[in-house]
């Protein structure tokens, strides 16, 4: 969703989780041994996400592929007590709208190896954390891809 949003020339952002995996794959390290590091992991990603959000313009329209309370719900999914830096974060953390997309088919690949199960765990727990904010939420139903930017769009 975010690369079609950004082929339509919208600043968008990466998902931290996958290009940790990758930057650790270039540096021999196999999925598994990663995954097997999961607060390791979490905080390694909370640090790529807080460094990204610190340099991004609250008045310029940005698109996250993940935000802070996205790393919320990890940590809860992986049944980690929250890192307290997140914790602080996510206190001064701002956002204009949230967009939650319903749930596609699972598309697993080397990143993605949660299951059907843990996938909609996830997906419940990011709709709680989200919904603990103060930004108004959209859901976004399932649709063809274009179908998909075009709502989010007529919905800024």
């Amino acid at each position: 969703m975010v690369n079609r949003l950004q082929q339509f020339g919208y600043r968008t952002t990466v998902e931290h989780a996958r290009h940790y995996i990758d930057l650790q794959r270039v540096g021999g390290a196999s999925v598994q041994e990663i995954r097997s590091r999961q607060l390791e992991f979490q905080r390694n990603v909370l640090t790529m996400q807080l460094a990204q959000e610190a340099t991004l313009d609250p008045d310029e329209t940005v698109f996250l592929d993940r935000a802070l309370p996205d790393s919320l719900a990890y940590y809860r999914f992986l049944d980690l007590a929250p890192d307290p830096e997140l914790l602080d974060a996510l206190g001064r953390a701002s956002y204009a709208k949230i967009f939650i997309l319903d749930l596609l088919p699972l598309a697993r690949d080397y990143a993605r190896t949660e299951d059907p199960s843990a996938q909609r765990r996830i997906h419940e727990l990011l709709v709680e954390v989200y919904g603990s904010l103060a930004a108004p939420i959209v859901h976004v139903p399932v649709l063809p891809p274009d179908d998909r930017v075009d709502f989010v769009l007529t919905h800024l």
